[in-house]
């Protein structure tokens, strides 16, 4: 087997890139080729944040596993990503091997990952409930999991992403209408933005994303510029009813993003059918994403509030949804949990390097 480390060869993009086609059926593979592509060669919005190291393994003259290394100014850990291989031990095994030597030979004290590139970007590996991924999921092989724990790393972060049924008009949650009704009698206004406020409505996520996302593992502060280019592709896929900001005395102090799921349309835009299929996800959903949410501390109990709000659209639209990638402890994680019905689960790893 063989560790080859490039810049922009083009025949080792073209290899990076081909290594999930291999792995992945059309209906799972997740990656973007246009937005991996630019992530290798340094033109992405958010290269600029960090220093990417790129390797490929080959066996017998074929490309069987990839990896990256990011690096952060003012950080020495090695953060391992854009990690794929080939359901084979002995492969796994030269790859982390390889891997743990080239990230103690830069004195990093430790590895982490997966996390590709950028919180941004995509971070965490997927540990249950294979099969048709979501919008924005983290997806992975099955057996990932094991080849990293077979090769010396343990769990150090857990998420789930909650499943949460269609609900009808004859759902009630009292509980939660109370907050509601409790808010915006203190005069809070919550409500979905329009069309031609999608810009500012930008703005104010990165205010309120910047000062709330701060202690999230891989979380780096972004440029009010950069964020509006990572953030910009959401406008065509945004669903503004349900999108929720939360004001108060004219203040913006909470927010909730959803999309619809495309499944991992929007990744293949390149397939004309795709297209189309985004087009019609976007005007008649199956289910709803919850991507991000977050309320500013002094405004305790106003995420339910919104959640409620969120809540409303559900029951008009009768669509199920996800409220996706929540870190273990965080106070949503276990909003109505009694109507919660399973669990996708994902980790973050880490390996120390000894010296």
């Amino acid at each position: 087997m063989q560790l080859v480390a490039f810049n922009d060869e083009e025949k080792y993009i073209r290899d990076f890139l081909k290594l999930p086609t291999i792995l992945y059926s059309s209906k799972e593979n997740m990656e973007d080729p246009d937005t991996m592509r630019s992530i290798l060669n340094g033109t992405h919005p958010l290269s600029s944040y960090f220093s990417l190291t790129k390797f490929l393994v080959y066996d017998g003259g074929e490309v069987k596993g990839r990896f990256c290394f990011t690096r952060y100014d003012g950080d020495d850990v090695a953060y391992l990503g854009f990690f794929e291989c080939v359901n084979d031990g002995e492969v796994a095994k030269f790859l982390f091997e390889k891997a743990y030597e080239k990230a103690r030979e830069t004195g990093a004290p430790k590895i982490v990952g997966p996390v590709d590139g950028s919180f941004w970007i995509k971070y965490r590996l997927k540990i249950n409930m294979f099969g048709r991924p979501y919008t924005g999921e983290p997806y992975n092989k099955d057996y990932y999991l094991k080849l990293f724990k077979d090769n010396g790393y343990e769990v150090c972060e857990h998420y789930t992403s909650n499943i949460n049924p269609a609900i009808d008009d004859s759902y009630v949650n009292e509980k939660f209408q109370k907050h509601y009704d409790d808010f915006i009698s203190k005069g809070y206004e919550i409500r979905s933005p329009r069309k031609e406020e999608f810009d500012g409505t930008v703005d104010i996520i990165y205010e309120l994303v910047t000062k709330l996302y701060r202690q999230m593992p891989i979380f780096r502060d972004l440029s009010l510029q950069t964020f509006r280019e990572v953030f910009g592709s959401y406008k065509k896929i945004i669903d503004p009813g349900m999108t929720k900001i939360a004001y108060y005395e004219g203040k913006a102090v909470g927010f909730y993003v959803s999309i619809p799921d495309f499944g991992n349309s929007v990744y293949h835009l390149g397939n004309p059918l795709n297209i189309i299929r985004v087009l019609t996800t976007k005007k008649n959903p199956k289910k709803f994403i919850m991507l991000y949410m977050g309320v500013l501390p002094e405004h305790r109990g106003l995420g339910k509030a919104i959640s409620y709000a969120i809540m409303k659209e559900l029951r008009q639209n009768r669509k199920p949804s996800i409220s996706a990638l929540i870190r273990d402890g965080n106070i949503n994680q276990k909003y109505v949990e009694e109507d919660i019905k399973g669990y996708y689960e994902y980790v973050l790893l880490s390996r120390t390097i000894r010296g």
